[in-house]
């Protein structure tokens, strides 16, 4: 079992029963995250407040769900949903006391064997009903990993002639099928084919390729996609390959970053693997077209053909020789057996530098959460890993103190340059006061050229600003400008120069990083500033430890606060001479806003 399953239970019995089999069910709580409902289940990684909408959510994100509680909710919730039976996610309905796993939908992509391995881990039964998985103990829609059907629209037509007495003859090596409980016979009625052949089949000729190839590729720097796409196709149209036998592209580490390698392995639904010239130099003696020149250039005598054999093994072969382009070369290798791509050479590597929100999960972005999920490795300053809870299991943590922001940079540009998924982890928004900038700073003076090859991607979140704001009102209804008062890398007279601007500008203001024992004296100053350029009424509101426990927000005046009101978990806004404070309601509701100018404006045509 892959991936992330996600236990959704409604009581607290139902939750300790999705405890107890999350421990058997994979080895790894990694890999299972137990969700209660909201003031019902105290005991859990999670929680949500409406269970059907939080079963939408996961189906419609592809997850994975096990909900432990009635199979009727489970039915009622989804069935708006379902669509494309080839894209439904795995569901399965578990009763409370773990004894009964049904599998809903996504029979064939994992939910019947999830709810085997439940029905085992609570020593219980799984209701499987998929009538092929019954009888002959697969599914032959849904290949293992390494084996794509190639006429996937014949598949019905000839399940139901197997489920109607016919036998079948095997050609090729399938051992997930030798295995099996299907009727294979020399002379049998219809024919399973396993080849890496470019066949056709047919409604009694099923056919899987192996995933035992892999294109090997060279090219000059900016090459266009589209010339290298073709002398791919040419190269597999040589090798008679049909394109779903390749397990990867690969190349030399120097194209980590070579966006049309890159293109071509999505096209071609597969992985790109790079190797070390020291690692292509050793296929040396294999090479059909060595090259003093490639070597002269790059440290190996042959990139196409090194790389394609390099990454089928010492059991593999050349299936077609370097082929040349006008600005490119491909090559095909062919192992004896399906390849896993995850033992060959090693991927680009990726960077996602991940902004989680003022803290609660609630406040995370549904990328925020892929990009962690994506990652294998994970660098932060150790209490906003913390704050990742479960989402964090069976990462490797590489935790760093405050004032080690360089120190994370560089460690996680160094761990995605080896061709890791990396997730630099900040607080609020990566690009505002957080780690987005000083990446690319040290990407820009980096004496380390791999640093440049890993994919780089900056994950936006809820700025505290944005945090505080909304906890108000709208006070940045209008122009408004971010201030940091730390003088430790921006010299005081700069940020004075910038108080002064903001002040003559009239724009509201938020102030970050106001106070700490060492700066004491700042805010003070900053206020000043203000207080001689608006209203001595002009509003003010201190937000600390937003979206977390201890939450405070504070409604002053610019003329009352004062530096002991915040510390350094405090955002502080100031308006403008246009900002408004409103109270009314019978609770004595109180709003802070900033007016646009829409109601000056009126409404007019």
């Amino acid at each position: 079992m892959t991936g992330r399953v996600h236990f959704l239970a409604l009581t607290e019995h139902g939750a300790a029963t999705a405890a107890r089999l999350r421990e058997n069910l994979s080895g790894s709580r990694a890999q299972c995250v137990v969700e209660g409902l909201s003031g019902r289940v105290g005991a859990c990684d999670t929680s949500f407040e409406d269970p059907v909408a939080r079963l939408q959510a996961l189906y419609r994100g592809g997850e994975t769900i096990v909900a432990v509680f009635a199979a009727g909710i489970v039915i009622r919730a989804l069935a708006p949903l379902l669509q494309d039976k080839a894209q439904e996610p795995p569901v399965v309905a578990l009763s409370e006391d773990g004894r009964h796993a049904v599998p809903l939908l996504g029979g064939h992509h994992g939910a019947n064997d999830l709810a085997r391995a439940l029905a085992q881990a609570g020593i219980g039964a799984a209701a499987i009903t998929t009538t092929g998985d019954l009888r002959f103990g697969l599914a032959l829609d849904a290949p293992p990993a390494g084996y794509r059907l190639a006429n996937p629209q014949d598949h019905k037509a000839f399940a139901a002639a197997l489920l109607g007495g016919k036998s079948l003859q095997l050609h090729g090596d399938a051992p997930w099928l030798r295995a099996s409980r299907l009727p294979i016979e020399e002379s049998g009625d219809l024919r399973i084919s396993v080849t890496a052949a470019p066949l056709s089949g047919g409604p009694d000729h099923l056919v899987y390729h192996p995933a035992c190839a892999v294109l090997g590729l060279g090219c000059e720097r900016g090459v266009d996609a589209a010339e290298l796409e073709d002398l791919a196709n040419r190269a597999l149209d040589e090798a008679g390959i049909h394109r779903h036998a390749l397990a990867a592209v690969a190349s030399l580490d120097l194209k980590a970053d070579e966006k049309a390698i890159h293109d071509l392995a999505r096209k071609l639904e597969v992985p790109a693997r790079f190797f070390s010239a020291v690692e292509l130099e050793a296929e040396r003696s294999r090479l059909i077209h060595p090259s003093v020149a490639v070597f002269r250039e790059v440290g190996c005598h042959g990139v196409a053909e090194g790389a394609a054999l390099a990454a089928v093994g010492p059991e593999g072969r050349l299936a077609q020789p370097k082929l040349k382009s006008a600005r490119a070369t491909a090559a095909v290798g062919l192992g004896p057996r399906v390849l896993d791509p995850g033992g060959i050479g090693r991927p680009r590597g990726s960077l996602r530098v991940v902004g989680l929100g003022p803290g609660q999960p609630d406040w995370r972005t549904p990328e925020a959460e892929a990009a962690i999920r994506a990652a294998g490795d994970l660098v932060g300053y150790s209490l906003y890993l913390d704050l990742l809870g479960p989402l964090a299991g069976g990462k490797l943590r590489h935790d760093f103190g405050l004032g080690e922001e360089q120190l994370r940079v560089r460690r996680a540009l160094e761990l995605a340059a080896e061709g890791r998924d990396v997730a630099l982890v900040c607080s609020g928004d990566p690009g505002i006061y957080a780690m987005a900038s000083l990446v690319f700073e040290e990407l820009e003076k980096a004496g380390d050229p791999s640093w440049w090859r890993p994919e780089i991607q900056v994950v936006p979140g809820i700025s505290a600003l944005q945090a505080a704001a909304a906890r108000a009102g709208a006070p940045l209804g209008h122009d408004f400008c971010a201030i940091s008062l730390s003088d430790l890398l921006t010299p005081w007279e700069t940020i004075r120069q910038r108080l002064e601007a903001a002040a003559l500008g009239d724009f509201v203001v938020a102030f970050y990083n106001p106070i700490s024992r060492q700066r004491s004296w700042q805010l003070e100053k900053a206020l000043d500033i203000l207080r001689g350029h608006r209203p001595a009424d002009a509003p003010v509101v201190l937000a600390r430890n937003l979206g977390r426990e201890g939450e405070s927000i504070l409604h002053t005046t610019l003329a009352a606060v004062t530096p002991a009101m915040a510390d350094m978990l405090t955002v502080i806004l100031v308006g403008s001479s246009q900002s408004r404070r409103i109270t009314g309601g019978g609770a004595g509701k109180s709003y802070l806003y900033t007016p646009r100018g829409y109601a000056a404006k009126g409404d007019k045509p």
